[in-house]
């Protein structure tokens, strides 16, 4: 074991950018890149914060995770300049700052102030912004940011509770965070491939945001990107940043599942009404009582944001009397549900296991007892999701 002290050997690594740092903006966004990396090739763990003195194992890539998305801009600046410090005297040679593919955000950050302070730290002059994750439905086109067929502003997340997103256009959502120049690079420029990319990025300073409408455009931006001290994006920029080198899912632990929803969001509800038709779900407040395992406890009614963290509390709660209770599996939606929970149940480092859904995997908690955790974006998923994950 590597106990994350100093520089590592990464050969496997090492045609592309050396060792991978990456800091998530929340937990099931890390888990989602954690995902694409070993789909990639490489060995990737994810850590709940910054995690001195743990054990590490080896690996290509830490993914830190952190609760920043939503909180105050000076901590969320904070807590990503102190993930920095950790990743580089851990050896990174590039960093990876991962945010929602819809670019969940308000007006006054967080991604904007956060990735102006990882380029101050680093002394770069900039960076790339790709949102783009086919794979789920989300894609670039002109600056525009559309989720499936529609246009971001047009979409659910314009009614999302906290981050409300009504402006689709990516140059003027950034522009409004950030005092360093926010340029586009087209489609028409990104399809010419490498070369055109390169040539573009080398005449910008600030951001440059990228048109993406498939993998093979996020191969080409990240096959570009592999010089830059620092990448931001969503999860499928990772596709271009390493070649398959055959890195192996962690095993997946075997035994009783709870499933816990804290999202509202209508992907999360049809999953809820799909389980419900095989097995027991009950409202949070009726959950006094652990229900028989597999259960699923939700989240219902309308959204209140500021019932959100006694709620993700309460499920926290719930997950840890069902492991106490002999649960082995745990089964998380919603982002600061998965941080309440994953903090709650004492995990400080997770392995990736095999994908459940796109962006969805099992992670495998390094720590006794070994658990097997999905965390998964309130968006993401089809309608039978729980039920396979726990099949």
């Amino acid at each position: 074991m590597w106990a994350g002290g100093g520089r590592r050997s990464c050969a496997v690594y090492s045609a592309a950018v050396g060792f991978l740092g990456a800091i998530a903006d929340d937990f099931t966004g890390a888990s989602d890149l954690c995902s694409v990396l070993l789909r990639c090739g490489m060995r990737a763990v994810q850590t709940i914060g910054v995690a001195r003195g743990a054990e590490l194992p080896e690996t290509d890539a830490v993914v830190v995770a952190l609760k920043s998305r939503m909180a105050p801009v000076a901590e969320a600046v904070r807590e990503s300049r102190e993930a920095l410090a950790w990743l580089r005297e851990l050896g990174a040679t590039q960093i990876y700052f991962k945010y929602c593919s819809t670019f969940d955000s308000r007006p006054q950050g967080n991604i904007g102030p956060v990735a102006d302070a990882l380029l101050d730290d680093l002394g770069a002059a900039m960076t790339v912004v790709c949102p783009a994750y086919p794979a789920n439905g989300r894609t670039v086109y002109q600056g525009h940011l559309f989720v499936g067929d529609r246009l971001l502003a047009e979409s659910p997340m314009a009614h999302h509770p906290l981050t409300p997103m009504t402006d689709s256009d990516l140059v003027r959502l950034l522009g409004r965070q950030t005092e360093r120049p926010v340029s586009l690079i087209p489609l028409a420029v990104v399809q010419q491939g490498l070369d055109a990319i390169a040539a573009h990025l080398r005449e910008l300073s600030g951001y440059a945001v990228m048109d993406a409408v498939d993998d093979g455009d996020l191969r080409a931006i990240g096959v570009a990107c592999r010089s830059l001290p620092l990448v931001t994006g969503g999860a499928g920029l990772a596709l271009g940043l390493a070649e398959p080198h055959g890195a192996e899912p962690a095993a997946t632990p075997k035994g009783p599942a709870i499933v816990l929803a804290g999202s509202r969001s209508q992907a999360t509800s049809e999953q809820v009404r799909r389980w419900s038709e095989r097995y027991p779900a009950v409202e949070i407040g009726d959950a006094a009582k652990l229900p028989e395992l597999p259960a699923l406890v939700y989240a219902g009614g309308a959204v209140d944001p500021a019932q959100a963290a006694r709620i993700e509390a309460r499920l926290a709660d719930v997950a840890r009397r069902a492991v106490a209770a002999g649960a082995r599996r745990v089964v998380v939606a919603g982002g600061e549900t998965s941080a309440a929970v994953v903090q709650a149940l004492g995990i400080r480092v997770l392995a990736v296991g095999r994908e459940i859904a796109p962006g969805v995997p099992w992670m495998r908690s390094l720590g006794d007892p070994p658990l097997a955790v999905a965390m998964k974006s309130g968006n993401f998923g089809g309608p039978d999701f729980f039920l396979e994950a726990v099949a």
